[in-house]
Formats: structure tokens, sequence, C-alpha cells
């Protein structure tokens, strides 16, 4: 059996408009065009996830709202206060606690850790993770409990200038 993780990192922040704090900063209009279309592109390619978890930040939440609402996804969405401001070991955690009837699990969070959690799961190398990013990582278990560090294998990363840009078809 086959489990897959997407990460999702929160669309393009709004650092002109008014907010009392990090984690009630808004996503910009350029972040909320990407989380549109990478939500209709994860529907076109039938990843659309089995279960949601976000950042309870405004921009995670608002990023991850977006996509579904774009995407058609029908799946549950879980909003935490756990992957604002985690380590890569609490994201671990966060994950190892899904339940085994979800397939696909997408994670809605934050720099720097989605870049660290990217690296330690693949078990190396450089990865940099943009805003509206989405990375795929696959693992050859059958429980999320199994997930571990340097078990999983990067099967795509997509950043959403790829296709938003040039000549590329809308979505």
């Amino acid at each position: 059996m086959e489990k897959r993780l997407i990460l999702f990192r929160h669309g393009k922040s709004d650092w002109d408009a008014q907010f009392p704090s990090d984690h009630e900063r808004p996503v910009a209009k350029r972040g909320i065009q990407a989380a549109k279309v990478m939500g209709k592109l994860l529907a076109a390619a039938g990843q659309v996830p089995d279960s949601v978890v976000t950042s309870s930040a405004v921009r995670a939440k608002t990023t991850a709202e977006i996509a579904a609402k774009a995407g058609q996804w029908s799946c549950p969405m879980r909003v935490t206060p756990e992957l604002y401001e985690a380590t890569s070991e609490q994201a671990l955690q966060v994950i190892q606690q899904e339940p085994d009837s979800t397939n696909i699990l997408m994670l809605v969070g934050h720099e720097p850790t989605w870049s660290e959690l990217t690296r330690r799961l693949i078990g190396g190398g450089h990865v940099t993770v943009p805003t509206a990013v989405l990375i795929a990582i696959d693992f050859e278990v059958n429980s999320w409990v199994q997930v571990t560090f340097g078990s999983g294998s990067l099967t795509w990363l997509m950043p959403p200038k790829f296709f938003t840009e040039g000549n590329f078809p809308t979505l």
C-alpha cells in the first residue's frame, strides 16, 4: 500500500495589509490567484486530498479554503495551531496521527518548516519551498504511524508560476 503526503505552502502574504500579529496576516491577491490555480490543478490531475490539515494562521487557512473551493474538493478540512511555527518533528506527529483511511493527506503550512520537513522525509537534499508550491511525497506504508524521516520519495514539486506565467493554458 502507499500513502501520499502533499505539502502546500500558503499563498503569498499581504505585507501591506493591517494585521495585529503574524498569525493574522492575510493572503495577497497574487496568493489568492495561485491558490485557485493549484486547487484546480490538483483536481484536474486526480490528486484531490482525502483529508486536509491546515495551520490556523489566516494565510494558510485561507489558501486551503480557496484551493478547495476552486478545485471543488469535498474532503474534510481540519484547522490546527499545531502547524503554525511547527518544527519538522511536530509536523511529523500531525502526519502520524492521521487515520489510515486517508490515502492522500495534505498539510497546509509555512516556511522554513516545509523545506526542512521535505528534506528530512526524503532523506536529504536541498529543497526550497516558495509560496503556493505543492510537494508530493510518497511512502510505502500501510499506516501513517509508519511514516518516518528518510522513508519518503519525492514524487513531484509544482510551483504555481509554472502554471500561471507564459503560454500555459488557463486552468
